[in-house]
């Protein structure tokens, strides 16, 4: 279980969160909402230990970056280093043989192609293979199905699920609420900063239209589309 009490965050005068009081429990899938600016990222950083930060982030672990997967929007990746390679670092990292990486290429990645010659799909996948080769209790995907097509959704979504009945902790964000729907248990939604409602699946399709009528609103008629 992770509890977050108090967390805030500044760059310089500008606060990106403010007080945010939330737990995350073994065997559960969260979402995390909001508008682009809304902390989402942020807040998926001090959880991984990338950024400091005011409060506490407490879980069982003495240290939690070393059971957690983190999944980012846009993974980096050095010039010259190949997909193969890029996984076997990650396995350097927690002391781990993988005897072949084909086995774990469940994407059909070209693993001798340098990683950043990949497109942003092929990137993010490489990124979400490595982190599952490194079997954490926790998962943070940030934008999973962002720039990945259609098939590899579904694979990503199985993938979920299959960690979820590991009694594995995830949480992710999208932008695409069906797969919320198709995933999470619970959401929580942020706004400026600041954490507004925690929703459970019952009500996903009452968030979901709130959030389309207070995005939307009146301006695709006041755009005067013809």
């Amino acid at each position: 279980m992770i509890t977050i009490e108090n967390l805030s965050k500044s760059y310089g005068t500008k606060q990106v969160l403010k007080d945010i009081n939330l737990s995350f429990e073994k065997g559960k899938v969260y979402g995390i909402v909001g508008e682009n600016g809304a902390g989402k990222t942020t807040l998926f950083k001090c959880i991984a230990g990338l950024e400091n930060y005011k409060g506490k982030i407490i879980s069982e672990y003495n240290n939690l970056k070393n059971h957690l997967g983190y999944l980012q929007t846009d993974p980096y990746f050095f010039s010259k280093i190949t997909g193969g390679e890029y996984l076997q670092l990650f396995c350097n990292a927690r002391n781990m043989i993988v005897q072949n990486f084909e086995t774990k290429n469940i994407f059909d990645l070209p693993l001798n192609q340098y990683a950043a010659t990949y497109s942003t799909g092929m990137k993010k996948k490489l990124a979400l293979t490595a982190i599952l080769i490194g079997q954490n209790d926790i998962y943070i995907l940030d934008e999973p199905y962002n720039g990945v097509d259609i098939q590899s959704n579904i694979i990503i979504t199985e993938i979920i699920h299959k960690l979820n009945s590991l009694n594995k902790t995830i949480i992710l964000s999208s932008h695409i609420f069906s797969t919320l729907n198709d995933t999470c248990g619970e959401i929580y939604l942020l706004k400026e900063g600041s954490l507004v409602k925690k929703v459970h699946k019952a009500e996903f399709g009452k968030l979901e239209q709130e959030m389309k009528d207070f995005t939307i609103g009146n301006k695709i008629k006041k755009f005067d589309l013809r």
